[in-house]
């Protein structure tokens, strides 16, 4: 009996969804050890398509409506989850105000041990989540976002949302970009805008790691973000040509006029920060509300500007979260995750 390459192809389809099926619930079953949440998504080298490496931490972002009720019940459920000095000296209450007042609203438990494999999971309130990734307020978890992520729960359609945020990377990515580029060029660039300014990466993060995530989830990267790429190229900001591998040559329009669209599709808090150094202008809308446009004199002049203002985003937000880590995991903890990167980080440098 003859098998046709369309039956071949079907079954590779098909086994393929049952892989992605099991490795999805696979990756939720952490969720059946703690309170329900309302968003819910995996980040990191848990993704990698060839990661089989148990000891690594799967890494999760927990979306919750309150987070101190959230953590009141977990401690219920999950005392052995969280630093006992926090426990100790003010439980939930603490918890949430060091996250908030200290950190960017979201607090870390690491090295949680479920079914001899280890986790770290960040639990934040989905207003202060669904407010990064519209605005960049923070530029800590839109810059997760603008990444591969699996997404688990979805309850307020933060996947929908996060388009917003994946638009403006693209928007950031190419005025930094040059005339022409590879689409690993504007993958790495798009990664890379998380990590400008972070303060880790001079001693506790790989040196390679943009290069590494973009080579390793490259398909992933492509699923992503092309719809918004295709939307480019129909609005003639974006031309595509083939290359001898799987992914394409892209060309921009360096234009001044160009360069003003772009910053226009950067998220509201950056234009406005824009605007105070570069200069805004207003103009009454047909509806009669007031549009700021910022002044945008060279395409130059507005990258290096918005380069500044996202530098600076990352590196208060990676200081302050850094600081609210080592407070709220314990000296043993903090100082066992911190070698870890370090590690890392030096077997990049050698």
């Amino acid at each position: 009996m003859e098998v046709s390459i369309f039956q071949i192809l079907h079954a590779l389809s098909v086994l393929s969804m049952s892989m992605e099926k099991e490795k999805k619930a696979e990756l939720a079953s952490l969720l059946k050890f703690l309170p329900p949440v309302e968003f819910c998504c995996v980040y990191g080298s848990a993704l990698h398509p060839n990661n089989y490496n148990k000891s690594t931490m799967v890494d999760y972002i927990l979306g919750v409506s309150d987070p101190m009720q959230w953590h009141s019940q977990n401690l219920k459920m999950n005392r052995d989850h969280y630093a006992s000095s926090m426990v100790y000296l003010g439980g939930a209450k603490l918890i949430t105000q060091v996250a908030d007042e200290i950190g960017v609203g979201v607090h870390f438990n690491p090295f949680v041990s479920v079914n001899d494999e280890m986790f770290k999971y960040g639990v934040v309130r989905m207003h202060d989540l669904v407010e990064d990734v519209l605005n960049w307020e923070t530029f800590y978890l839109s810059g997760r976002l603008q990444k591969p992520v699996q997404v688990l729960v979805d309850n307020l359609d933060i996947g929908n949302l996060n388009s917003v945020n994946l638009k403006g990377a693209i928007s950031a990515a190419l005025l930094l970009l040059p005339a022409k580029f590879t689409e690993e060029h504007l993958y790495a660039k798009i990664c890379s805008l998380s990590y400008m300014g972070d303060l880790r990466m001079l001693f506790a993060e790989d040196r390679n790691k943009v290069k590494k995530i973009v080579q390793v989830q490259f398909d992933l990267f492509q699923t992503m973000y092309k719809p918004l790429l295709e939307e480019y190229g129909a609005k003639g900001l974006l031309r595509f040509s083939s290359s001898d591998g799987h992914q394409a040559i892209i060309s921009q329009d360096c234009g001044l006029s160009v360069a003003r669209s772009l910053v226009s599709s950067l998220p509201s808090k950056v234009r406005s920060q824009m605007g105070m150094k570069l200069g805004e202008k207003t103009k009454l809308s047909e509806s009669g509300r007031v549009i700021r446009k910022v002044v945008v004199g060279s395409r130059e002049e507005a990258a290096e500007c918005m380069r500044g203002v996202l530098r600076r985003k990352v590196m208060v937000s990676s200081a302050r979260q850094a600081v609210s880590g080592l407070v709220a995991v314990g000296g043993v903890n903090a100082i066992r995750y911190l070698a870890n990167k370090m590690e890392k980080a030096w077997k990049s440098w050698t």
